[in-house]
């Protein structure tokens, strides 16, 4: 039990030392991942298509 007690102390310690992101910068951060996300998502999209097709022709179906 006292190496749990001593882990929890010891994290709250190193807690102190992080430095947090400002609420903008989160804010910031956020689009950036949901738009490039979004951007890969439309890109992988284009190929599924284009290779799907492609294979359907090939195919004859």
């Amino acid at each position: 039990m006292s190496k749990i007690t001593q882990y929890l102390k010891d994290t709250k310690t190193e807690l102190k030392h992080v430095i947090w992101p400002s609420r903008s910068q989160t804010v910031y951060y956020t689009l950036i991942v949901v738009a490039l996300s979004a951007l890969i998502a439309y890109f992988l999209g284009i190929f599924d298509f284009i290779f799907s097709t492609g294979l359907g022709k090939i195919l004859g179906s």
